[in-house]
């Protein structure tokens, strides 16, 4: 009698069990959730985060779009496809050089007027 109890303890089946599959159920939407909150914190452009971002859309194309995130103000800008103009002069001349580094030389006018004087 003993074996046969003990045989019993053996045979049992779990796999007729409807309660596991769903305990398996929730381990995976355990895991999807787990994933969309890092995905939502990782964004740049998430509330969550405290540092300074800037995203930019399509660059160089005519439909460009710039969100900028500073502190908690979020900006939006959008090309309209012209050419900025405003006013000012000129202030120098930037060469970019062979090994890919730039370099700003300032005009002579522009260097003697922003000079310290004496």
């Amino acid at each position: 009698m003993a074996d046969r109890l003990l045989a019993g303890i053996l045979d049992d089946d779990d796999g007729d069990d409807p309660i596991l599959s769903v305990v398996n159920l929730i381990d995976v939407f355990l895991v999807v959730i787990a994933v969309l909150l890092i995905a939502v914190l990782e964004n740049p452009l998430s509330p969550l985060q405290t540092q300074d971002a800037v995203v930019i859309k399509n660059p160089g194309q005519p439909q460009m779009e710039m969100l900028v995130k500073k502190g908690n103000e979020l900006r939006h800008y959008k090309a309209s496809g012209q050419i900025g103009e405003g006013q000012g002069q000129k202030a120098g001349t930037a060469y970019r050089l062979k090994d890919g580094s730039m370099v700003y030389v300032p005009e002579a006018e522009a260097a003697a007027s922003a000079a310290p004087r004496p």
